[in-house]
């Protein structure tokens, strides 16, 4: 669901933002900064992207069945009122 390289990217990118003289404490900040990343992102109500264009896939098949049963159901409506 989380793409773990991405937390690695930014948990690397606000280390080197760290000042030279903090180096020593950048590998607790760094584990520390991964760890909040993981528990707040999954916390959030995401999907993979994978999942997304799966479900797409699946709602296009869907209105597609959806209009022909709506044609259909005005067919036989047509041919009630006759």
């Amino acid at each position: 669901m989380i793409n773990a390289k991405k937390i690695e990217e930014i948990a690397k990118q606000v280390t080197d933002a760290i000042p030279p003289g903090l180096k020593s404490v950048a590998n607790d900040i760094e584990d520390k900064t991964k760890t909040v990343l993981q528990r707040k992102l999954s916390q959030l109500d995401v999907v993979t992207r994978e999942e997304f264009d799966v479900q797409t896939q699946v709602l296009i098949k869907t209105r597609a069945k959806l209009s022909e049963l709506e044609a259909k159901i005005a067919e036989l409506e047509a041919k009630l009122g006759e």
